[in-house]
């Protein structure tokens, strides 16, 4: 059928821009119509900053590769656009204007008027300056709330698409294995079914808004050895199948995610980006997916520096191609020259290109770049006079009111409350000390990948661009009447002592302790969190434990609040702080979240997403440990945590009763049906998470003691009850046999409906009967919790 369409199209237009014929028809005629030096042109990227006059991008350099030249790359096309907003400080309407003249420059260089697909991070919002940074992905595993977390991306999406951007480097789908890992702030948690559908949810957002959605890192980043950066990942091959994949296997198939990154990791000696297994057997052969494969920064140069299984560039591309890999990023280095030159010789067959070029250009005609009649000009810029560039600065604001209300509402679902003697609220205190390295940082409430954070730092000249309350800001607007003094005490890491003593003056003359304390983001090295920023241990930075241990020592009450990227072992304050607040690094208005919980303003309702240690070493752990994995009488190390995932407090009490179980017996193929009662039985409006885990006492393989297989926020009214109904599938049951094969066993199984992975509230048995049951990417994936009771009642 293809071969004869090329006879209906007009003179006037080739058949590759005509939208008349299919994609896949004007794909291949355009393959056809390239040399091989214009095919290889489109599967690299060039890092590029955009013009803050409104010109053209400039190559940005960097200290791993090599000076570029944009004149004489140009003639043959290119793929990618590498960051224009994201490398250095610029107004978004210039930047804009930068990227749309350099879209026209491309498309005039080659001879098939073919644009760039530009990708920018938005791991915590467009990572560009004056944009809304968003809580980090952590906070996002805190909410317990897809529906927020699609409408964040959704809005996410729609500034990127608005200035000219195709495709977001987000999300990170690693499940978290060793919380001493710097990118722990980057992930959504330590468990894969909430990673899942976190992810799953921020996915659909970005590509309902037309941004192309990047997971990374495929596969097993996180699970590095000693949670190093880019160490070697000791994964056998179940635990990569049954806690590392399927966050991706999820958002592949439900999320509709059209790229995927190659993680920097090797497993069992194999690096990602040369494993033919994982990005073309698993993911294209098995789970179906059809989009495009890009290397992580470097990554396939690594193959040669760091991996040591490519001899020069050229074999190391050619070991990226076979394996999958489409796009080389963020700058052409082995898909260049080397490429060419193995082409030539033999080493790497032209058609493995034409593979990955098939796939590239086809994400392109499906974003319209291959249309004749598209409009160049982004949304943000219609209608603007773009003959004057000075005219247009100031005009786009990526800071809305609307996106400060959405980071607003994040923030506060995120803040988790772990424990509560009755300090908080504080109601009116007449006096706060307010102490601590985090109590007066604008920044502290900013990840790594915030542009702040990451690029602002290298700009100290250049105003950050964003409003960043500090939390002594919003305290006094929180509390105008309280007397609120404020002492650092230590910085974050420095290990200054010299000012515990003032603190401890300060908190011996309050009513209340606010002890603000935690991380500051940064990379390779620069910060306590984010990434190349890894832990030795799980211990506060800096002296940071020793003030939190005066501040008690005071005998006043001690309210310890975290804004971190990393769960913390917190030593005696555990048992003996008023109250502990954790926040996960929220953004832009987490600080007005974090007053809103300290008054009662709002009622806290978000649950952790890793769990919180009790001891600084006992690493690494996550709670989806298998029986040995826990408390024993054989070892001196108790990795019981402090404050176990799922856990979260608020301002009221709930009450779980009346567990119902259809029938306790289903087939290996068939489904339970429960349904169960949640009441407010507190004084105030507030939000229950019931979580569903699983536990399976006899498997012909090791199992963890349980998992999360289902979730859902319940919010109530003083005095009213809900009636939940939730249906179990029995392939949620399924786990990787001996054989290798994914199954669902028959026997007995306990369906524990918890507040948290510590605290079982109602216990059901019931039992899979049966043969065992082969299952694969098709099962299903969730227990579902049904549409609420229309009879919910309320006290009158």
């Amino acid at each position: 059928m293809t071969a004869n369409v090329a006879v209906e199209t007009t003179p006037e237009i080739p058949l590759w821009n005509d939208p008349a014929h299919s994609v896949s028809t004007r794909v291949s005629a355009l393959i056809e119509a390239m040399t091989l030096q214009e095919k290889i042109a489109q599967l690299y990227g060039v890092w590029v900053g955009a013009s803050d006059e409104g010109g053209d991008v400039a190559p940005h350099q960097h200290d791993m590769e090599e000076a570029v030249d944009l004149d004489a790359l140009l003639p043959t096309g290119l793929g990618q656009l590498t960051r224009p907003f994201g490398t250095a400080p610029v107004d978004p309407a210039l930047g804009a204007l930068s990227l749309l003249r350099t879209q026209a420059r491309i498309a005039a260089a080659n001879r098939f008027g073919i644009p760039a697909l530009a990708h920018e991070e938005c791991l915590a919002g467009f990572a560009t300056w004056g944009a809304t940074a968003y809580p980090v992905p952590l906070s996002w595993g805190a909410t317990f709330d897809p529906e927020l977390v699609h409408r964040m991306a959704a809005a996410i999406g729609r500034d990127m698409r608005s200035v000219g951007v195709h495709q977001g480097l987000a999300p990170v789908l690693d499940v978290v294995r060793d919380a001493r890992w710097g990118r722990v702030e980057e992930t959504i948690g330590e468990d894969p079914y909430l990673v899942g559908t976190i992810g799953t949810a921020y996915v659909r957002g970005l590509e309902d808004a037309g941004i192309v959605a990047t997971l990374k890192h495929f596969v097993g980043y996180s699970a590095s050895r000693a949670g190093r950066n880019l160490a070697p990942a000791p994964v056998g091959p179940r635990e990569r199948a049954d806690v590392l994949l399927p966050p991706f296997e999820m958002a592949v198939r439900e999320g509709g995610a059209r790229s995927v990154m190659h993680a920097y990791t090797d497993m069992d000696g194999v690096p990602a980006a040369a494993d033919e297994d994982l990005l073309t057997g698993l993911l294209r052969d098995t789970w179906g997916f059809d989009g495009t494969v890009v290397a992580d920064y470097f990554g396939i140069a690594f193959l040669k520096t760091l991996h040591g299984v490519a001899a020069d560039w050229a074999d190391a591309a050619g070991a990226a191609l076979r394996a999958g890999v489409d796009i080389e990023l963020p700058t052409v280095k082995t898909f260049g020259a080397p490429l060419a030159e193995a082409v030539a010789d033999g080493r790497v067959p032209e058609a493995v290109i034409d593979r990955a070029l098939r796939r590239v250009l086809t994400q392109k005609a499906e974003l319209g770049l291959l249309d004749p009649d598209r409009d160049p000009v982004p949304s943000a810029l219609a209608g603007a006079d773009l003959s004057d560039p000075e005219a247009l600065r100031g005009r786009i604001d990526l800071d809305r009111p609307e996106n400060r209300e959405l980071a607003r509402t994040m923030a506060e679902e995120a803040v988790v409350l772990l424990c509560n003697d009755g300090t908080l609220p504080l109601g009116r205190p007449r006096r706060i000390a307010l102490v601590g390295p985090n109590a007066d940082e604008p920044t502290a409430v900013l990840g790594c990948y915030s542009f702040p954070q990451h690029i602002g730092v290298h700009h100290p000249d250049t105003p950050v661009g964003i409003e960043l309350p500090t939390l002594r800001d919003t305290l006094a607007a929180e509390f105008p009447e309280a007397e609120i003094t404020v002492v650092r005490g230590t910085g974050v890491d420095d290990g200054d002592v010299s000012g515990i003593p003032e603190a401890v003056r300060a908190a011996r003359e309050a009513d209340v302790v606010v002890a603000v304390l935690g991380d500051r983001a940064g990379l390779f090295g620069r910060g306590t969190s984010g990434e190349g920023c890894d832990a030795e241990s799980l211990a506060l930075p800096g002296a940071q434990q020793q003030l939190l241990d005066a501040l008690l020592d005071t005998g006043e009450p001690v309210v310890t609040v975290l804004l971190a990227g990393r769960p913390y072992a917190l030593g005696r304050a555990v048992a003996e702080s008023a109250a502990i607040v954790q926040s996960f690094f929220p953004g832009v208005e987490g600080t007005a979240a974090l007053a809103g919980v300290l008054s009662g303003r709002t009622n806290p309702s978000g649950r952790l997403p890793v769990s919180v240690p009790r001891g600084a070493g006992a690493q690494p752990t996550t709670y989806l440990g298998a029986r040995l994995a826990h408390a024993s009488e054989v070892s001196n190390i108790d990795p019981t945590p402090a404050f176990g995932f799922g856990h979260g407090l608020g301002y009221t009490t709930f009450a779980w009763s009346d567990l119902a179980v259809d029938a306790d017996r289903a087939a290996t193929d068939g489904e339970f049906s429960l349904a169960l009662t949640v009441r407010n039985t507190g004084e105030r409006s507030g939000t229950e998470v019931v979580q569903l885990y699983l536990h399976d006492p006899v498997a012909s393989v090791v199992q963890p003691v349980q998992r999360l297989i289902g979730y859902t926020r319940v919010p109530l009214e003083p005095g009213q009850e809900r009636r939940l109904r939730v249906t179990v599938p029995a392939d949620v049951a399924s786990f990787t046999g001996r054989d290798g094969h994914r199954i669902v066993e028959p026997g007995e199984l306990e369906l524990r409906f918890a507040a948290s992975s510590t605290e079982a509230r109602l216990t059901a048995s019931v039992t899979l009967t049966g043969p065992a049951r082969r299952v694969d990417h098709t099962r299903r994936l969730h227990a579902v919790f049904g549409p609420e009771d229309t009879a919910d009642t309320a006290d009158a």
